[in-house]
């Protein structure tokens, strides 16, 4: 990603927010903050790193939107245990988001790892695209900022600080995968319960 940044420049920012925004789990805290170091050596303007980035995650938001709004529902309900979701969580989630939409969007915008998946269940509930595109814009405008900024105000001390963000990277991974297990393990439960109900 470094090299991408380097070498093609506003380009790089915005296919790479653009991807993560559209659940490809690149990391956009490296992503931003190197963009942000690139402007404090003069390479790149620092404002307008914000604005592309956050046009770059709106635009990839949308992607995410698409997927779960189009094709998700349909989706679970051919094939719910290849995925281990059932209709009764789809349920959940719609009734969730109908009440809590934009809070949810906008917060998840600013969660490290969340922020890359909010989108689908979003269009899965059927969110309107106005109302999670406002929420997705200020959530979204608030990290790039942030982001940014911390990248450009610690300038070269940014490459130290990426090395601890891969080691911390490790243990985030560990975890995930017990995490990830145990869900797994439930979803399947909860799947093979929901169709043996539905047999009686």
């Amino acid at each position: 990603m470094q090299h991408l940044l380097s070498s093609w420049g506003y380009l790089a920012l915005v296919l790479l927010t653009f991807a993560e925004a559209a659940c490809v789990p690149i990391p956009s805290e490296v992503t931003l903050g190197y963009a942000g170091y690139l402007a404090s050596t003069g390479r790149l303007d620092v404002a307008v790193v914000i604005v592309l980035a956050v046009v770059g995650e709106l635009l990839g938001s949308f992607v995410g939107w698409s997927i779960g709004r189009f094709g998700g529902r349909p989706l679970v309900e051919k094939l719910g245990r290849y995925v281990l979701l059932t209709e009764s969580d789809l349920d959940r989630t719609e009734r969730w988001f109908r009440r809590r939409g934009e809070p949810a969007v906008f917060f998840g915008r600013i969660l490290p790892v969340v922020r890359t998946f909010i989108s689908i269940p979003a269009g899965i509930a059927e969110m309107s695209l106005v109302r999670f595109g406002a929420a997705t814009f200020l959530g979204s405008a608030i990290w790039c900022t942030a982001i940014a900024l911390v990248g450009y105000e610690l300038g070269g001390e940014w490459t130290k600080i990426t090395k601890g963000f891969s080691a911390a990277g490790y243990v985030l991974v560990a975890v995930a995968v017990a995490v990830i297990a145990a869900f797994v393990l439930h979803r399947f439960a909860a799947v093979r319960r929901e169709r043996d109900a539905a047999r009686h």
